[in-house]
């Protein structure tokens, strides 16, 4: 960039790009996650049904913990990256610009009257998802008859690890939670 002037707009301009361009890809890959997990749960579920074997429903509750951490992970950068440019990089662009706002689709689109029903409802689908469905899975396990010692004390594992991962879930949407874009 010899002799170019790259100015503090310019600057902030190009990083809100980065930023953006960033939370795009990780709104992708969160997306494609929820569809990940429901293909491994329709494949082990016919798996498990077609070789009579409940105890192949315990691959479960594993894959859904670890999709669904990384669904919510994920989705905390994507409101992060949101807060940051309306925290940090909108008032200091708006600053430069010696205007009153910059970036305004940022908060414009959060004072949606429906916006709090959506995030109620996201909230559903991602217990559902992530925490219902391997929680049904173990009940058909332990229910099934074909319960072993050993693969009963890794249920219960499960089941503790799948009830975390629910609580993380409600506490990420709550309003005082860290979600939120």
């Amino acid at each position: 960039m010899a002799g170019q002037d790259v100015g503090a707009g310019q600057l902030l301009l190009a990083e809100y790009q980065s930023v953006k361009d960033e939370q795009k890809a990780r709104i992708g890959f969160r997306d494609n996650l929820l569809y990940v997990t429901l293909a491994v749960v329709a494949a082990v579920a016919a798996a498990a049904a077609q070789a009579g074997q409940t105890a192949m429903l315990l691959a479960l509750p594993p894959v859904c913990v670890v999709l669904g951490w990384t669904y919510l992970v994920n989705d905390e950068k994507i409101s992060a990256v949101g807060r940051y440019v309306r925290q940090e990089l909108g008032p200091r662009l708006a600053e430069l610009a010696g205007t009153d706002a910059a970036f305004r689709w940022e908060t414009y689109h959060r004072g949606d009257a429906r916006r709090v029903s959506r995030k109620i409802v996201q909230c559903v689908v991602d217990l559902l998802a992530f925490c219902v469905v391997p929680l049904a899975a173990l009940a058909v396990y332990w229910c099934g008859g074909q319960v072993t010692t050993g693969l009963l004390v890794l249920s219960f594992a499960e089941a503790a690890a799948v009830t975390g991962l629910g609580v993380f879930v409600v506490r990420y949407a709550l309003p005082s939670g860290s979600g939120g874009a």
